[in-house]
């Protein structure tokens, strides 16, 4: 369901550092997170989507969420954007 989110979205943001940028400006709409990813990379932008009140879903794998992104490696969290 989530990759077909992500895939549908009109703007997204692929990555954690760029969707946490994202964030902080109120311009995120969702967080999907894949669970696969190192908790350590994905740690910011879960407690900055808590802070933000931003829904925060979580999907299987990074290679699939990379997919739905249209690219060909694995991404660890993609934001969609308002």
């Amino acid at each position: 369901m989530s990759y077909e989110k992500v895939s549908q979205a009109t703007k997204i943001i692929v990555g954690t550092k760029q969707s946490v940028k994202a964030l902080l400006n109120n311009e995120v709409r969702e967080i999907i997170i894949a669970e696969d990813a190192d908790y350590r990379i994905v740690q910011k932008i879960i407690h900055t989507a808590d802070q933000q009140q931003v829904p925060l879903t979580k999907v299987t794998s990074m290679k699939e969420l990379g997919k739905a992104c249209g690219i060909e490696v694995g991404a660890a969290a993609v934001a969609i954007i308002q």
